[in-house]
């Protein structure tokens, strides 16, 4: 794994040091002991695992210290660092020896070492080459405080030998493995920031040599990854279109999309524009210069950054209000908090399924069977367009519906949009039908695994006909 990189120098340092026997202060350090060693090397791999989570959480947190304090607030009282800490007082309690404490931490942190190595995240740490950066200076940090607390003045008293001294350096760095990487990221800030400002007049660069490329913009509080591919499989069949890749849907990840994949010859981009507090939207709208845009809905997602609805509904509409005045946005009306915004700088687009007053395009007739979904388009002027999809549920109907709509804006036939719709696949997991030898119908939903994903499921089956 790549990790394993990381501690290597230590490791080395590690087997030097159990050859050698230093007189500091006229107190003699041995750790000549390969029970020792081996009790080091644990707590080290141990504490290097715990960098890493602390490196990962910091990434999904934008790489914003607010933001990542704010969930480290919520974690710091976690049984998993209460043991740490548990193990700390005992190495250093006179109520048993120091060689059983250790081999007992050693033991501890083995099974933690299992735990996390077994462990499965939705979003692993993706190492980028700030990752490196961020774990080299963590790591440099770190060594720098074990070397500061083991060789200072006083250390090796008989009651606690630069041996406990060391270990509990170990298991103290462990607990406070926050400390270190907040302050390898306020050293690395000039740094990043010079970096990131290169990238980001990169990717500026790549988008003015491709003055006829169409930048959509998607956001929404729920359903824009969803969309995004639905868009992309539809435009697909009268242009050249690139989407932004999985979760890459922060300024450096559209960032990243143009520089490594966005092609001479691409028509269309879709942009996914994600938002954790107000001017998230803003900052990737400079960078991408969206020509039209979807906000699929507006809800109460990310309160604890955003403090209010107000606030989510007045960054998800950022996409409109940084749109050139002969573009236009797609809005679903469905969610009150998207009904009530009214947008006066480009034209608006509304389409509905609940809230269909005042909208420009609608679904209706809406009929699920066990294979699939049925449904019709209508918009003004007496438009209609008969769909058919494999997929469940009224918020893959209303996403498709979006899709469907921005594809008729840009001009793509409706028997084209017809085909494309019939032909996207149900998502494993996420209200996906499965047909038993026996005629049973299984509706599959494990992903969606809470309440609301619950409701929606019975209520597709209570459609069926």
């Amino acid at each position: 794994m790549p990790f394993y990189n990381l501690f290597c120098f230590d490791l080395s340092c590690l087997k030097l040091l159990s050859k050698l026997n230093f007189k500091f202060l006229n107190t003699r350090f041995y750790i000549m002991s390969p029970l020792l060693i081996t009790v080091y090397l644990i707590c080290g791999i141990y504490m290097i695992l715990n960098f890493k989570y602390d490196i990962q959480m910091f990434q999904q947190n934008s790489y914003r210290i607010p933001r990542y304090w704010k969930w480290l607030s919520r974690n710091l009282g976690s049984t998993w660092r209460l043991i740490d800490i548990a193990c700390l007082f005992m190495l250093f309690s006179t109520l048993i020896n120091s060689v059983a404490a250790a081999l007992i931490i050693a033991i501890v942190a083995l099974g933690k070492i299992f735990i996390i190595l077994r462990r499965k995240y939705k979003k692993p740490l993706v190492f980028t080459k700030r990752v490196w950066r961020l774990y080299a200076v963590t790591a440099v940090i770190s060594l720098a405080v074990f070397l500061a607390l083991v060789f200072s003045p006083g250390v090796g008293s008989p009651q606690y030998s630069r041996f406990v001294v060391a270990l509990g350096s170990l298991l103290l760095m462990t607990i406070c493995s926050f400390v270190p990487l907040i302050i390898a990221d306020v050293i690395l800030m000039p740094v990043e920031k010079m970096i990131s400002q290169r990238y980001i007049n990169d990717a500026k660069r790549i988008l003015r040599s491709m003055p006829d490329l169409k930048v959509i913009g998607i956001t929404g509080s729920f359903g824009k990854t969803s969309t995004k591919h639905y868009l992309q499989t539809i435009l697909s069949e009268k242009f050249d279109v690139l989407i932004t890749p999985g979760s890459y849907n922060t300024p450096m990840g559209v960032v990243r999309t143009v520089r490594e994949y966005l092609k001479p010859y691409n028509e269309i981009f879709i942009c996914e524009m994600g938002a954790k507090q107000k001017g998230d939207i803003d900052e990737i709208c400079k960078i991408a210069h969206p020509f039209c845009g979807i906000i699929t809905a507006v809800g109460p997602m990310h309160l604890e950054s955003f403090k209010s609805i107000e606030n989510v509904q007045a960054t998800k509409f950022e996409l409109a209000d940084d749109l050139p005045s002969d573009g236009f946005i797609v809005v679903n009306n469905d969610f009150e908090y998207c009904a009530n915004r009214k947008v006066d700088n480009v034209r608006e687009i509304r389409y509905g399924i609940t809230n269909i007053a005042g909208c420009d395009f609608i679904a209706e007739n809406i009929r699920y069977t066990p294979h699939g979904t049925s449904f019709d388009i209508k918009g003004k002027d007496g438009f209609k367009l008969e769909v058919v999809t494999q997929l469940l549920g009224e918020c893959n109907v209303s996403d498709l519906l979006a899709a469907a709509v921005m594809a008729l804006e840009l001009g793509v036939d409706p028997k084209k949009i017809q085909y494309a719709i019939s032909s996207i696949r149900q998502v494993e997991h996420r209200l996906s039908m499965k047909q038993t030898p026996g005629g049973v119908t299984i509706i599959d939903d494990a992903f969606n695994s809470n309440p609301a994903g619950s409701k929606l499921a019975a209520d597709v089956m209570s459609h069926f006909i």
